[in-house]
C-alpha cells in the first residue's frame, strides 16, 4: 500500500524531532521501490521524504546512509555538485524511513534535458567525470561492490543466462547480447567508481546548472559505462554525444572508444532486467510491460539491420565501376570507361616526374607538367620506343630519333646579349674549378627540337 504525502510528514516528524511540516507534496522516484515526498516546515525549510515500500528497498537507503557517511567534507567539497544529507531516520519493522535536507534544483525529463544547451551537456559531462574520477578507496573502505572489467562481463554474462531461462526474450535480442558479450575487446575498459542508478530522476538541475546528485544505493567500482545508459537509451545522439565530448574532456583518465557502445548494449539489457525483476516480483502489469518493450526492442533492432543492409547493398552497387571494352584500356593507367564520371576518370594532366624518359610509352597524347609557377609550362611529346634492326625491313627509310627536347643553359641564355654565339655553343666546355656549375637543374630551361635543328644548320 502506497503512502500519501501527509502520512510521509507524519513519519517525517519522528525522524527529525522539531520538525512541523506545513505543507507536503510528491516527489519523483523509483515508484516500484519508494514512496517519496517534498515537505515545508514553519521555518520555511525543505525536506525530502524517502520511504521505502519492501525490505530490498529498505536494504538500499540504509546502503546509501552508509555511502553518504563515506564521503568526507574534503571529497564534497571537491565535487561540482551536491549530495543529499542524511537529517533523520526511522525504523517501522523491517523498513526504515529515511528524511533528507532539501537540495536546491528541480528533476527534468530526458526530453527536457536533451533539448537544453551546451552549457547543460557541460555541466552533466563535468558531474559523471566527477564520479568517475573519485577514489576508489570511497567504495574499498564501505565494503561496497568492486568488479574488473574481466568480472563485469562476466557477472553480464550470468544475467544473460538467468534472464533466457525465463524463456520470453526474442531469439535475436539473446543472440545480440550474446555476441556483444563474447566480444572481449569491447569490454575492456579501466574500472572506476560509479554512481550506478543514474537516470534523469537522480539528477537536480536549476538552470543550466547540475546542482545536486541523489540516489546513491548502488556505488560501486565497474564499468563507467553503467552511468550513460540512461543517456544513450533517450536516442538523443547529438545531446549524448555533446556530454560524451565534455565528459572525456574532464576525466583524468584515458578515452574510452567503445564506451558509448557498451552504454548502447547496457540500455538494451536493462529491459531483460526489469522483465527477471518483475517475474520475480510476481508483478503481472510490470511482466506485460516488460515483453512488450523487449518486442518492440527487437523489431526496432530487425528493422535497422534491413535499412543498413540495403544501404550497403546501394553503397556497394554505387562503387563499382561499369565495364570498359578493350578499345578504351590504355595500359599501365586503370581501365575507366568513356562515359565515366568525372569524379572517377583519370586527370588529364598529370605529374611528371624526373625518370619520367623510364616509364611505359603511352598513347600519342600531350601530358602538361606540374611545375613553379614562376617558370614556363612545359609540353612533353612522348618518345617513340627504340626499335631492333630488324623490325625496320617494312619501312621504306629509317631516320634516327631526335630528341624532341633539348637542355640549355638559362643563364648562358640570358646573357647571350653580351657573350655573343658563345651562348650557343652546344659543346661547351664544362666549368673551371671555383666557377659556379652551369648544370645543376635549377639553371635549366628546355626548347624545342627546332630550335636545335636551327642551332645546328647555323
Amino acid at each position: 500500500m502506497r503512502r500519501t504525502p501527509f502520512e510521509l510528514a507524519a513519519i517525517a516528524t519522528a525522524a527529525v524531532p522539531g520538525l512541523t511540516p506545513t505543507a507536503a507534496a510528491s516527489a519523483p522516484d523509483d515508484a516500484a521501490d519508494f514512496d517519496s515526498a517534498l515537505l515545508l516546515d514553519s521555518e520555511g525549510k525543505r525536506w525530502r521524504v524517502r520511504s521505502p515500500r519492501h525490505p530490498e528497498a529498505s536494504a538500499r537507503l540504509e546502503t546509501e546512509f552508509m555511502i553518504l557517511r563515506a564521503f568526507a567534507p574534503a571529497i564534497r567539497a571537491e565535487l561540482p555538485f551536491l549530495m543529499p544529507t542524511v537529517a533523520g531516520t526511522v525504523r517501522q519493522g523491517a523498513l526504515s524511513t529515511f528524511v533528507y535536507a532539501h537540495l536546491a534544483g528541480a528533476t527534468r525529463s530526458i526530453e527536457e534535458l536533451s533539448a537544453g544547451n551546451d552549457a547543460l551537456a557541460k555541466e552533466i559531462g563535468a558531474a559523471l567525470a566527477a564520479v568517475h574520477d573519485l577514489p576508489q578507496s570511497i567504495v574499498n573502505n564501505a565494503d561496497l561492490p568492486s568488479y574488473t572489467a574481466n568480472e563485469f562481463r562476466q557477472r553480464k554474462l550470468n544475467e544473460l543466462d538467468q534472464a533466457a531461462t525465463t524463456g520470453k526474450i526474442p531469439s535475436a535480442l539473446l543472440r545480440r547480447w550474446e555476441h556483444a558479450l563474447e566480444d572481449v575487446a569491447l569490454w575492456r575498459f579501466n574500472p572506476c567508481v560509479v554512481h550506478g542508478d543514474l537516470h534523469e530522476d537522480n539528477l537536480l538541475i536549476d538552470g543550466d546548472a547540475v546542482t545536486a546528485l541523489t540516489g546513491w544505493t548502488e556505488l560501486r567500482i565497474g564499468d563507467p559505462a553503467d552511468d550513460f545508459a540512461w543517456l544513450v537509451a533517450s536516442n538523443e545522439q547529438t545531446f549524448v554525444e555533446s556530454v560524451l565530448r565534455h565528459y572525456t574532456s574532464a576525466r583524468r583518465d584515458a578515452p574510452d572508444s567503445h564506451l558509448l557502445r557498451r552504454s548502447a548494449l547496457l540500455a538494451e539489457f536493462a529491459l531483460a532486467q526489469y522483465l527477471v525483476k518483475a517475474l520475480a516480483a510476481g508483478h503481472q502489469e510490470m511482466t506485460a510491460e516488460a515483453e512488450s518493450m523487449l518486442k518492440a526492442l527487437a523489431d526496432d533492432i530487425e528493422q535497422q539491420n534491413a535499412l543498413a543492409a540495403e544501404e550497403a547493398a546501394a553503397m556497394a552497387a554505387a562503387s563499382v565501376p561499369p565495364p570498359v571494352t578493350p578499345a578504351a584500356q590504355v595500359p599501365p593507367v586503370p581501365p575507366v570507361a568513356p562515359n565515366a564520371p568525372a569524379s572517377t576518370a583519370p586527370s588529364p594532366t598529370r605529374t611528371v616526374p624526373a625518370s619520367a624518359s623510364s616509364a611505359p610509352p603511352g598513347p600519342a597524347a600531350s601530358l602538361a607538367v606540374q611545375s613553379d609557377p614562376t617558370k614556363p609550362a612545359v609540353t612533353v611529346t612522348p618518345i617513340p620506343e627504340a626499335e631492333e634492326p630488324g623490325d625496320s625491313a617494312d619501312r621504306t627509310e629509317e631516320k634516327p630519333a631526335i630528341p624532341p627536347v633539348t637542355v640549355e643553359s638559362l643563364e648562358k641564355d640570358q646573357s647571350s646579349a653580351s657573350s655573343g654565339p658563345a651562348s650557343d655553343d652546344v659543346d661547351a666546355q664544362p666549368a673551371a674549378p671555383g666557377e659556379p656549375d652551369d648544370t645543376s637543374t635549377t639553371a635549366l630551361k628546355v626548347v624545342d627540337s627546332d630550335y636545335l635543328q636551327e642551332a645546328k644548320d647555323a
